[in-house]
């Protein structure tokens, strides 16, 4: 019996260590499972600052040698008599698409040397230290993959090359596009009562090939509406002059004599149109890009592919570009455009017939080439252009799983380019 008891005892005590070697067994690996998932997550947040730091960089100098090389962006139309336009791609199915590029591959010829050159192209790159240093360059574009050139060569809307390179560990991508290409939102915010019907009916016009539902368009006509009371969307500039205060002063006394400081002083100063366009063009690029336009929606794709992805944001100026440049618009952009004057549909099809060949000179080549809508022409004058003046580039960089983006709006005049805009991501 005292055995049995004694066996029994033991029997029990075996029980219990097995369970308490059990329980510590399970709370040691739950703390190591925890201790080594914390120390992942904190490795792959260092990791994520150490990739997020390196683009950053890339990014900022990319858009230092962007800046400093701006006097050597020169735009220049190229002809393209042999190729389909550009115009129509927007509403192809993928289906189309290649099978306009299996037509084409026997038929493009590349364009010139130096209208097909990349960004990178400009400067004569050396210095492994310099922000113009971007060793490495190669050209986004497959030569050897046919592509539908645009206005200026490279595909639509670019105005050259899109270029790849490397800044340390960081790749960078950088991309010209021609904002004067595409439909102007600030179009929509005219309150000009003389033109508020052909205002809409544009408006509308584009959402519409973009397939934009009705419910969006009236949602977006709403958003741009709060833009406009917050400030309103001009076309047309004159130089102003204005009294500038220079310096301040006081009260008289009864006397008539001035206590402490003396008189305020004025300057008389003359601002010109394109310091007004330039400054206008700055606070919308900020009001287009807030929260007040639901980008979203403009963004939703029509068309994804491997090659391509089409949505409304693509083909819609976002930094208040005034006009519509006929030779590199396309088609539903210049039926909105001319719109204004009417026989739009006429008319886009004559411009892009006629550009293949040779692009437009001015307004007065437009309304010679097509002579029996020249009144129409005449009704649009303001809203169209034959060379682009508002450009954007975008700026790119990613390193490991981290990405940074900036945009810069320019604004050429004459011979010379101004940042009018920067916005960083």
């Amino acid at each position: 019996m005292r055995n049995e008891g004694l066996n029994s005892n033991c029997r029990n005590h075996s029980g219990i260590v097995l369970l308490v070697t059990l329980v510590l067994l399970v709370v040691l690996s739950t703390l190591g499972y925890t201790l080594s998932s914390r120390l992942a997550a904190q490795r792959h947040r260092d990791q994520y600052i150490i990739d997020y730091c390196n683009a950053r960089y890339g990014c900022d100098s990319a858009v230092k040698y962007a800046l400093a090389t701006l006097e050597d962006i020169t735009p220049e139309l190229i002809s393209r008599p042999n190729v389909p336009d550009f115009s129509d791609l927007f509403i192809l199915s993928e289906e189309e698409y290649q099978e306009l590029l299996a037509e084409l591959a026997d038929k493009v010829q590349p364009p010139a040397a130096d209208r097909d050159r990349s960004f990178s192209d400009i400067n004569d790159i050396n210095d492994v230290n310099d922000i113009n240093d971007v060793s490495g360059v190669t050209d986004f574009s497959d030569s050897n993959s046919p592509t539908i050139p645009g206005p200026y060569g490279p595909p639509w809307p670019f105005v050259t090359k899109p270029t790849e390179f490397q800044i340390g560990s960081a790749t960078v991508r950088i991309e010209i596009e021609d904002e004067n290409a595409k439909y102007p939102l600030g179009w929509a915010l005219l309150d000009d009562e003389e033109v508020q019907r052909e205002v809409m009916a544009g408006f509308e016009t584009f959402c519409e090939w973009m397939d934009v539902n009705e419910a969006d368009i009236d949602s977006l006509k709403e958003q741009l509406e709060e833009i406009g009371k917050i400030k309103p969307f001009k076309l047309e500039f004159e130089k102003i002059k204005k009294k500038k205060l220079i310096r301040k002063g006081t009260k008289s006394t009864r006397s008539g004599r001035m206590r402490g400081r003396k008189a305020p002083r004025f300057r008389d100063i003359t601002i010109s149109a394109s310091k007004q366009i330039a400054d206008q063009a700055a606070t919308f690029a900020k009001l287009f890009h807030c929260s007040l336009i639901d980008t979203e929606t403009l963004a939703r794709p029509t068309i994804v592919s491997e090659s391509r992805e089409e949505s409304a944001l693509k083909y819609m100026g976002m930094w208040a570009s005034r006009k519509v440049n006929i030779n590199t618009a396309p088609r539903h952009v210049l039926e909105a455009a001319f719109t204004f004057g009417g026989d739009a549909d006429r008319i886009a099809e004559g411009i892009i017939q006629r550009r293949r060949t040779q692009p437009f000179t001015s307004i007065a080549d437009l309304q010679g080439a097509l002579f029996g809508y020249s009144d129409s022409i005449k009704k649009c004058e303001k809203y169209i252009t034959t060379a682009s003046n508002f450009f954007t580039i975008r700026v790119t960089a990613v390193s490991g799983v981290a990405k940074t983006s900036a945009v810069i709006a320019i604004m050429k005049e004459g011979n010379r380019m101004k940042k009018i805009a920067l916005i960083s991501d």
